[in-house]
């Protein structure tokens, strides 16, 4: 019997800002796949169990393409035109086209060379601890930590200016935190696209050390590097900002698993991956049938949507045991936190590092650190964010 998910969830439940909506667990318990009607009357499917997510995405027969994303889970737009992604936006796009972006960037985000970086990170790190130990002991990580690291890391990376970097960062909010209007969300969008111009252009005249100067090479065009710019900057900004914030609530909320991290500092690789999986700050995704598979025991038709709900696969009990408890020594590795398949996050190697750096150092700094709020107090993002994560979150510590 085909299981059906009545509804897109809105909101996570009170009191558990880590689980997915109950909603999406309650359909994975049903069956890995569930028929969904959007709201403008399209029939689609929601994925919710790790095996059959991970099988999309490696299924080219499964499109990112923009101009096929007609349907809004929450919202019916009615019969629009969607354009196709703007040069260089390669996200939202299949082969051949996200592979000419795609090559380019390879080669400059291996492991070793995100290694390398370690030594920097750390020395950023460090830096934004000292400011929260003198403008402490109650801050709010978000702003003083959890976003600051990421973003100089890929300004530094990007060549994009110090002193740009807060003109960036705030557009980036804007049109990827899920709390502004269209209108507002489209003209910080514009304003991204406008800076990033103005970026291309300035490395032309004057190439520096940088990703963005080592494009130059290539036979891409000005308006594709801005576009491959915005991806770069954002992806590497928003996903790891919310994962550091998101990942030490987490910890804080779970003492046993924060003191055996503290207890071993080489526990911290494991532990990120697990917080990974734990947190899967990037929820969903969105695919297109191009042509009629045969998916779980089920018929996807062609031009049908289907909504891959990573944070739920992620916690697939035939997958993972205990799948909703946070355990930094779990054995079962493997995660799509990253996603899979020719989309998996071209910056994951940067991201882990990050994580790996940050929130070890945070918690030998502050070995006291505590929320400043009672936990249901934390704002989190609103659910309509392409990434999950906290607005703020208040600590303090004993001096």
């Amino acid at each position: 019997m085909t299981h059906t998910l009545p509804s897109m969830p809105t909101s996570r439940q009170p009191g558990c800002p880590f689980d997915p909506p109950k909603e999406l667990i309650d359909a994975r318990e049903h069956s890995p796949i569930s028929h969904f009607t959007f709201p403008d009357g399209h029939q689609g499917w929601v994925v919710t169990g790790f095996d059959l997510t991970r099988q999309i995405l490696a299924d080219p027969r499964f499109s990112s393409r923009r101009e096929l994303m007609k349907h809004h889970p929450t919202i019916d737009y009615g019969d629009i035109e969607v354009p196709p992604a703007p040069p260089g936006e390669f996200l939202l796009m299949d082969e051949p086209q996200h592979g000419r972006y795609r090559k380019p960037l390879v080669g400059r985000f291996t492991v070793r060379r995100m290694r390398l970086l370690t030594e920097r990170v750390e020395q950023i790190t460090a830096e934004h601890l000292d400011a929260m130990e003198k403008a402490g002991p109650a801050v709010d990580l978000v702003t003083a930590f959890a976003k600051p690291i990421p973003a100089v890391v890929i300004c530094e990376l990007l060549g994009v200016p110090y002193e740009d970097r807060g003109r960036f960062q705030e557009n980036i909010d804007k049109f990827l935190g899920g709390e502004v209007g269209d209108e507002e969300l489209m003209a910080a969008y514009l304003a991204t696209q406008e800076y990033l111009a103005e970026l291309v252009a300035a490395k032309r005249a004057t190439p520096t050390d940088d990703v963005l100067s080592d494009l130059l090479d290539t036979d891409l065009t000005d308006e594709e590097l801005k576009g491959m710019a915005l991806i770069l900057l954002s992806a590497g900004f928003d996903t790891t900002a919310n994962m550091i914030a998101l990942g030490t609530f987490a910890l804080l909320r779970n003492p046993e698993q924060l003191a055996a991290l503290r207890a071993d500092p080489a526990l911290a690789e494991q532990a990120v991956e697990e917080l990974l999986r734990y947190l899967s700050v990037a929820k969903q995704f969105f695919r297109v049938a191009l042509e009629d598979v045969e998916l779980g025991g089920h018929t996807i038709t062609a031009g049908t949507t289907v909504i891959l709900s990573l944070s739920t696969a992620n916690r697939d009990p035939d997958r993972y045991t205990d799948p909703h408890a946070l355990d930094l020594h779990r054995q079962e590795g493997g995660h799509l936190a990253f996603s899979h398949g020719i989309h998996q996050c071209l910056g994951q190697q940067l991201a882990r590092v990050e994580l790996r750096v940050a929130l070890p150092a945070l918690l030998s700094r502050f070995p006291t650190l505590r929320l400043a709020v009672p936990a249901d107090q934390v704002p989190l993002r609103p659910e309509a964010a392409d990434i999950h994560g906290i607005k703020s979150l208040p600590v303090t510590w004993e001096d």
